[in-house]
């Protein structure tokens, strides 16, 4: 079969289509024929270095497609079965061979690429907005990359709770999609400081919680975004980790929280993985939440994909397409 390896770290360039042997399924394992792969930035932090992983490696850990064969143990799951997980790594492939108990089948209305894009990112929203700062009417949250594959997800879900949803973009194209999925407020962070802009618009209050996966570039002044008693969700690092810093600052700004989760935690059990992604699939089959795939390229080109993330030059999910 064809996949995407890479034997060293660094940038696209290190990533090689390439054919391997195809997999056979183990003990509790379904083999899977991979139909779409998300491309998410956890991809590019593994493939960098930033995050180790033992080398080579196949990237990618979300996709959906038809289970082909299954290993001995496995109990309602069976061939044909189609299907979509998150959280194992070797997605960017034609096959995979994936834990049983990860498998989330999917309901007929939901096509392959619908729930590759679903999958890590709109659990991720998910968890953000009903977990891990649960919001509701009168609160007032900041979105960063309102425009990506997370925020224009939890935008929807912010406003729909009735939250009031700041966003921040770079683009007038992102403005306008964040604002269709239901951002109230935007912000130019490439014109303006973004929480001298939030300070104007909650007229010097603040928020009641920062969603921010940018990290590094954005985390002081998502700090001073907040209200007294807010809380920064820092759940990513497009532009680096945050260096170490004195927990006493957050004392100073206002008693402020700070959490740094991940959906791995959140979907632990095979019951909460099953609650959360059957409630982001109905959204999405129901129409309550929109999927936006910004980008679709062949298997053959996971290059080109990590550079236009990385670049900042995609919105909504970016898929790869094995059949393509």
């Amino acid at each position: 079969m064809n996949a995407i390896r890479f034997h060293a770290s660094g940038g696209p360039e290190v990533l090689e289509y390439t054919s391997v042997p195809r997999p056979e399924p183990d003990r509790g394992e379904a083999l899977v024929r991979v139909e779409a792969a998300g491309v998410n930035f956890i991809d590019t932090y593994q493939r960098s270095g930033a995050y180790p992983v033992p080398l080579p490696a196949t990237p990618g850990s979300e996709a959906a497609g038809t289970v082909v064969a299954l290993g001995d143990g496995v109990r309602n799951i069976v061939v044909g079965d189609r299907v979509a997980w998150t959280g194992v790594p070797g997605a960017y492939a034609e096959f995979a061979v994936v834990p049983a108990a990860r498998l989330v089948p999917l309901p007929d209305a939901i096509d392959a690429r619908q729930a590759a894009a679903a999958m890590l990112q709109g659990m991720t929203a998910h968890y953000l907005a009903t977990s891990t700062f649960p919001l509701k009417a009168g609160h007032t949250c900041l979105v960063h990359a309102a425009a990506g594959g997370v925020g224009l997800l939890l935008c929807q879900m912010a406003s729909r709770a009735g939250a009031r949803v700041i966003g921040t973009v770079s683009t007038a194209e992102k403005e306008a999609l964040a604002r269709a999925a239901g951002a109230h407020d935007i912000i130019r962070y490439t014109e303006v400081e973004f929480d001298d802009a939030v300070r104007e618009i909650t007229d010097g209050v603040g928020v009641d919680v920062v969603y921010d996966s940018v990290g590094n570039a954005t985390f002081d002044r998502s700090l001073g975004s907040l209200r007294p008693r807010g809380m920064l969700v820092l759940f990513g690092q497009s532009s680096g980790p945050v260096p170490p810093f004195d927990p006493q600052i957050l004392n100073r700004r206002g008693s402020l929280f700070l959490t740094r989760p991940s959906l791995h935690h959140h979907i632990a059990t095979r019951e909460a993985l099953l609650e959360r992604a059957g409630d982001v699939l109905d959204q999405v089959r129901s129409g309550a939440l929109t999927l936006r795939i910004g980008l679709e390229l062949p298997l053959a080109q996971a290059a080109e994909a990590h550079r236009q993330l990385e670049g900042r030059a995609t919105t909504g999910k970016v898929l790869l397409i094995p059949d393509a």
